[in-house]
């Protein structure tokens, strides 16, 4: 890859940088001898190691070689690397170490930004902040935004005095007082009494709850809570409640299908695998229990657009399942969560604040039993509407990947702690031992993920960007002054998607009429929503009637879940694979074009403004450098070719990456001039 034409890069991680949190398995390899050891923290290696192997949680795999290292000076790396991997406390996480360091010299400061910033230079065309819904009018706002006016922000939890793994402030009916509030949280799993996620235009309600975990209370209180729910409903409608635990895969198989997978996508050599690829890809259920998210949540999403009823999403602790749905859910609904700024306050409010337990989940410390990858299968869920509606999202599939891979950089405070809770009681401990005054403040401020300018310049952030997205309006020019238009439906392209040939011409034969295997239109089982047979026909005539109709881009959007539907995203799976990188192939062969012909058009409307404006030469040549478009169109009608640069891989680079036997690794003596690394076996087994 001609490195010097491709000027894309993280601030934080130089290009073969792997975060210590990334790190899942550290082998050891003495090739004379043929043997090879997995290296825990504070092991003894009996034998010389001749190569390392790295294995990273992103899919990656880095190999050193040790050709020009003595004996001992292998061992001492190897033996470094496993120590400072695998941390004992979650306070030898770099966050910590780098936070105190700020407060004790401010100068410090990583690319000159604050700690605990809430989304400043996140790439969004709007510049605004991401809510972080830390505070009483964050939660006000979005009660506002969607219009839920029978619901109050709460403030019972304060100071984290009724449960632990809830956030301070949270959205209940607003029937429901505190005093009943507190004494119902005794009853629920954790004491995670019910959060409100979203409200529809027509009044229904999501919810998220745990179980209840006191069988004799147990049917006062679920009604109880259902009757609150009930009279927040303007049209009183009644409340479906799903029980999450046994609708869905749980935790445990989809950990199963991510190791499936992994093995799949790492597996060396690569063409091994190419003859039963599709099978084994299927063995691993992936895909299989995407679509049980994507088919779930949307008929959910029927359950509130048409039957006009409240959600309730239930689940054992509330935290894991239903932090996935509730977001799916909000995705398919509300357009403002398919904009860079509405996603990332969903992940804030569904995942961060709510209690999702990304320090198990992630295994950051490398000793939990309860790692489980929900976060990416969100991710990954997300990506399969995106490439299904690509005009209907504001990020693009690089943002997604990039977000995903922010999760595994442990300078950032936003997916390291299993709720907010743990965030203050261990960065509060953390300043006491460190001397640091914290004054009013709840705990340390981490810097926050969604600080974008901490990791790529303003012209690399442009990648975020979906060329394809339409937003709310477009400029027009008309006689010389800018007007906007709302697209309507007839804007849209009126294809059928989904829909029988048959049924498209008007005729519905019997063979046709019957739905596709794993079709969003098959019956339901008896024991799912528990309908009778008149409502189940309803909703295949609810999903038959959507998918026959043009699609409102800023309205509701329902997923294709037949098999062929539903992919492998193989940017974030392939990336660092060489023998699956396709060279000017792959979807950012299109980006590149519809980016040059976005820019074409935004300079054209540009050229026509000042040209009706009559604006100053100096007012003309600063409008014609603003462009939204990584790529950009040098001129009007540019024909250049795609940049030499460009594979299906774009913007990562598995071509010297170090992650193939035929790369034969790279001398750690380029890597390590000048670094502090040459420790003596003893001290490693002893250091903090």
């Amino acid at each position: 890859m001609p490195l010097q034409k491709f000027h894309y890069k993280n601030l934080l991680l130089g290009e073969h940088d792997v975060p210590l949190t990334c790190i899942e398995q550290i082998v050891t390899v003495n090739d004379t001898k043929r043997k090879q050891k997995v290296l825990g923290p504070n092991q003894k290696l009996k034998f010389n190691p001749t190569e390392l192997i790295i294995y990273c949680k992103d899919f990656r795999i880095v190999r050193f070689r040790f050709d020009e290292a003595g004996p001992e000076s292998a061992k001492k790396v190897c033996l470094a690397i496993a120590h400072y991997s695998q941390p004992t406390d979650l306070q030898l996480l770099f966050a910590f170490e780098y936070v105190g360091e700020i407060y004790h010299n401010p100068a410090k400061k990583v690319n000159g930004i604050d700690p605990g910033g809430g989304g400043g230079g996140l790439g969004s065309a709007s510049g605004q902040q991401t809510p972080l819904f830390e505070t009483y009018s964050d939660w006000d706002r979005e009660i506002k935004r969607t219009g839920a006016s029978e619901w109050r922000v709460c403030s019972v939890n304060e100071g984290y005095m009724i449960s632990t793994c809830l956030p301070e402030y949270f959205v209940v009916p607003s029937s429901l007082a505190d005093q009943d509030l507190k004494l119902y949280s005794y009853s629920f799993i954790g004491r995670r009494m019910p959060l409100w996620s979203w409200n529809h235009p027509n009044g229904s309600a999501l919810v998220r709850m745990a179980n209840i975990k006191d069988v004799l209370q147990q049917r006062r209180i679920d009604q109880r809570i259902c009757n609150a729910i009930t009279r927040s409903h303007p049209l009183r409608s009644d409340v479906y409640k799903s029980d999450l635990d046994k609708c869905l895969p749980n935790i445990q198989e989809i950990q199963a299908a991510h190791i499936k997978l992994k093995q799949l996508c790492v597996n060396e050599p690569f063409e091994e695998t190419e003859e039963k690829w599709l099978s084994s890809l299927e063995n691993t259920h992936w895909l299989e229990y995407i679509r049980s998210f994507l088919k779930h949540s949307a008929e959910l999403v029927y359950m509130m657009e048409c039957k006009h009823v409240s959600v309730i999403l239930q689940e054992e602790e509330g935290r894991d399942l239903s932090c996935l749905a509730a977001s799916l859910i909000q995705v398919m609904l509300d357009p403002y969560f398919r904009t860079i700024v509405g996603f990332q306050s969903l992940i804030q409010k569904e995942w961060v604040m709510a209690g999702y337990q990304f320090l198990d989940r992630c295994n950051h410390l490398k000793r939990s039993d309860k790692e489980s990858p929900l976060f990416l299968m969100f991710l990954d869920c997300v990506w399969q509407l995106l490439e299904q509606y690509p005009a209907a999202f504001e990020f693009s599939e690089m943002y997604l990947t990039i977000l995903y891979d922010s999760a595994r950089i442990s300078l950032f405070g936003t997916f390291l702690f299993n709720c907010p809770h743990q965030r203050v009681k261990e960065s509060t401990e953390f300043a006491i031992s460190k001397n640091i005054q914290l004054g009013d403040e709840k705990g340390l401020k981490f810097p926050c993920v969604w600080d974008w300018s901490l990791q790529f310049t303003s012209r690399d952030r442009l990648l975020f960007h979906n060329p394809l997205y339409i937003g709310k309006s477009a400029p027009c020019v008309q006689n010389g002054a800018v007007k906007t238009f709302k697209r309507s439906k007839k804007n849209y392209s009126s294809t059928l998607r989904g829909v029988p040939p048959a049924l498209k011409n008007g005729i519905i034969s019997e063979q046709e009429f019957l739905p596709r295997r794993n079709s969003l239109i098959l019956k339901l089982k008896p024991d799912f929503l528990q309908q009778t047979e008149s409502q189940s026909n309803s909703m295949e005539q609810y999903f038959r009637d959507w998918f026959a109709k043009p699609i409102d881009l800023h309205g509701i959007i329902l997923p294709h879940i037949s098999g062929t539907q539903i992919k492998l995203w193989k940017l974030c799976y392939f990336r660092w694979v060489p023998e699956a990188q396709i060279n000017h192939g792959g979807f950012i062969t299109a980006f590149h074009k519809v980016s040059l012909l976005a820019d074409e058009v935004d300079m054209l409307n540009r050229n026509l403004r000042q040209y009706k404006s009559n604006s100053s030469l100096q007012g003309n040549c600063s409008e014609l450098d603003q462009s939204r478009m990584y790529f950009r169109a040098t001129s009007l009608n540019d024909t250049s070719g795609a940049p030499d640069f460009l594979s299906s891989s774009f913007p990562f680079s598995p071509v010297g990456n170090l992650c193939r036997r035929s790369i034969l690794g790279t001398p750690l003596s380029k890597f390590l001039s000048g670094a502090k690394i040459w420790l003596s076996t003893e001290t490693l087994a002893n250091e903090d």
